[in-house]
Order: C-alpha cells, then sequence, then structure tokens
C-alpha cells in the first residue's frame, strides 16, 4: 500500500504527459507484477487506426519512444490487434485475452470525453484478483483526470488545437529531433549543395492566416466568425498526420509544425491545404481563403528567429495578392526578400 501512495503521490505531481505516463504504467507493472507493461498511442489516420508505442517497460527496462523522432509511418494497423480493435469499438474500458500459449494481456483504453488517444497494456500480471483491479481502476481513475487536466491547459478551448504556451513548451524538443546535419544559411542559397541539404527532409513551421477575417466578423457576427475558426481547424486535422502538430496561437493565426519531409513535399502540403480551405464552402459565410508562410526548422536558432521567418513569408504572401503560400528561402533567393546583414533586417519590394 505505502508503495502505491508513494506512486500515486508521483501521478499527482506531474505537468508533462510522459512523466504522467511513465508514474501511471511503472504503478500499474508493479501493482500486477508483470512481466511487460506498455503506453501505446492510439492515431487516426483517415479511415484507418494505427497503434504505436510510447512507453515500454521490458525486462525490466524502461524504454521512452520520443514523441517526435523521425519514424516510418503511423506504426501498427489495428487491425493486427483482433480483440483490441473489437474492444475499442464497442466502447470497453477493459480488454482481456488468453492466447493458446497461456499469455494474458489487458488492454486498458483510455476514454476521454468519448474520445481515445491512449492505451495501456498489461502482458502476463502475475498478480490480477479483486483487490488488485479495485486499485487498478482507482489508479485509472486519477489518471484520466490528470490527462484531462493536463489536455485543457495545452489546447485552445475554441478549437480543441494546441495553444501557444505547448507550442513555447515544447518546441525544443521538436528542434532536437530535427534531421538537418547543420545549420542552413539563407546567403548560401546559390550554392547547389546547400540548396539541397535543405531539400532534405527535416522539420518545417508554417504560419497560416484567414484572409479577411476582420469582415467575417463584421459581416456575420462573431458567432459565425467562431464557427469559421472551428472549421478551419477540422481541416487543420484531417489535412495533416497524426505527427504533425497544430497550433492555435489566438484570433485567426494557426501554426503547423510539419514533420520530417523534403522542401517540395512540404510546399505541396501546405498549399494542398489552403487549397481545400479555398474550396470548401463555409455555411452562411461562403468562400474563405487564408495566406501561408513557412520556414524550415533549425537546431541552432531560437523559436523566435523560425516563427519570425514564417511570418515574413506571411506578410509577403497577404501583401501580395493573399490566398497563397510563401517560402521564406524561395523569397530570399528570387530577390522578393532581401537580407539585411548588417542587422538582419528584412525588406519588403
Amino acid at each position: 500500500m505505502e508503495s502505491i501512495i508513494k506512486h500515486l503521490v508521483e501521478i499527482t505531481g506531474h505537468r508533462d504527459h510522459e512523466l504522467l505516463n511513465i508514474s501511471v504504467i511503472s504503478a500499474l507493472r508493479e501493482l500486477m507484477q508483470a512481466e511487460q507493461a506498455r503506453v501505446l498511442d492510439i492515431l487516426v489516420a483517415g479511415p484507418q487506426i494505427y497503434v504505436k508505442p510510447r512507453i515500454s517497460f521490458e525486462g525490466g527496462k524502461l524504454l521512452v519512444a520520443d514523441e517526435y523522432q523521425t519514424v516510418a509511418g503511423n506504426g501498427e494497423a489495428i487491425a493486427n490487434f483482433p480483440d483490441l480493435a473489437k474492444g475499442i469499438a464497442q466502447h470497453q474500458s477493459v480488454i482481456e485475452t488468453l492466447d493458446d500459449d497461456g499469455k494474458r494481456t489487458i488492454w486498458l483504453p483510455i476514454w476521454i470525453s468519448d474520445k481515445l488517444n491512449t492505451c495501456l497494456e498489461i502482458v502476463n500480471p502475475a498478480v490480477y484478483n479483486k483487490n488488485t483491479r479495485e486499485v487498478m481502476n482507482g489508479i485509472l481513475i486519477v489518471y484520466r483526470n490528470f490527462q484531462n487536466l493536463l489536455d485543457y491547459s495545452e489546447r485552445d478551448s475554441l478549437t480543441g488545437l494546441l495553444n501557444r504556451k505547448t507550442f513555447d513548451d515544447n518546441f525544443s524538443k521538436i528542434l532536437r529531433t530535427t534531421v538537418t546535419k547543420k545549420p542552413i544559411e539563407e546567403t548560401d542559397r546559390s550554392d547547389p549543395e546547400r540548396r539541397l541539404e535543405a531539400s532534405e527532409k527535416q522539420h518545417w513551421l508554417a504560419v497560416l492566416d484567414i484572409d479577411h477575417f476582420k469582415r467575417v466578423n463584421d459581416k456575420f457576427g462573431h458567432l459565425y466568425g467562431d464557427e469559421v475558426l472551428i472549421l478551419i481547424a477540422n481541416l487543420l486535422r484531417s489535412s495533416f498526420r497524426p505527427a504533425d502538430k497544430l497550433f492555435r496561437f489566438g484570433g485567426e493565426e494557426f501554426v503547423i509544425l510539419l514533420r520530417s519531409t523534403s522542401e517540395q513535399d512540404a510546399h505541396q502540403i501546405f498549399d494542398r491545404f489552403r487549397e481545400n480551405v479555398e474550396q470548401y464552402d463555409f455555411p452562411q459565410v461562403g468562400k474563405v481563403t487564408v495566406s501561408i508562410g513557412f520556414a524550415h526548422t533549425n537546431p541552432f536558432e531560437p523559436a523566435v528567429g523560425i516563427i519570425g521567418r514564417a511570418d515574413q513569408a506571411l506578410y509577403f504572401a497577404k501583401t501580395n495578392g493573399r490566398n497563397q503560400t510563401c517560402y521564406y528561402e524561395d523569397l530570399i533567393e528570387s530577390g522578393d526578400l532581401k537580407l539585411e546583414h548588417s542587422n538582419d533586417d528584412v525588406e519588403f519590394f
């Protein structure tokens, strides 16, 4: 009991999803004396659902997968876990299986507001009786409550996207996994080797702004303005991968962190989203467009510098016709933006 209380104290003391997950899976593994325990991400990509290990206890060792690390695909298709898939479809909170070899697996989907992003997996528990299940259920209640609190603090209340504070707190983690080998200087864009380096797979940051959003609020009222923001957020979620991060910075401004892709693909992906918005019929309001500016991330540069470059590309897009996607380095190379070496200011033409 003393050990369980200690784990509960740890759980309630965390303000970080990863540390919270480690504390909870550690508590359940110790409580049930399990051979293996894992925290699984449940990822939805269009009609498909994938299972991806986030934290694992195997052979007494703790393995933590970096949320932002470059990995191929979204994980393993849930079709490979038929019992889990069936239990999730039935909205079950506890799913138990026993295979022909006597291996027992307990899955604990974590439902929060009827949404599922996380599932705990316990393999071959040595202790699993009525008392154990009661303590397990108590731990899960605490876990769900704290997951809910963390989500509330990390997300924008209107759109459900991640908020500015979450961006500030996590951006450095993303930069640490950028695959670019070294910083790319905008002044060397004429060098083919540097240009090739910029085209290698890396992370990209885009700043997105709804065109003439004030007119929407003035003409139709803030209720319809809010609906436009919600629909834009929904389009973002359906247009980008689970591993890409979507933020609302406030007002009509959104930020996208696009994971591990090439310059050409990044431009196509951002512009495809712009076209999706342009073609969407917004109720009552009708046609809405967005302008996008983006830049590559740089592990040697503060977030404010990267945002600043994407913001400058956005400003150019909005002052040169709107409803377009502009890449900062292309604007520098074409001469539409000029980098002043003396003070790093940018002049617009």
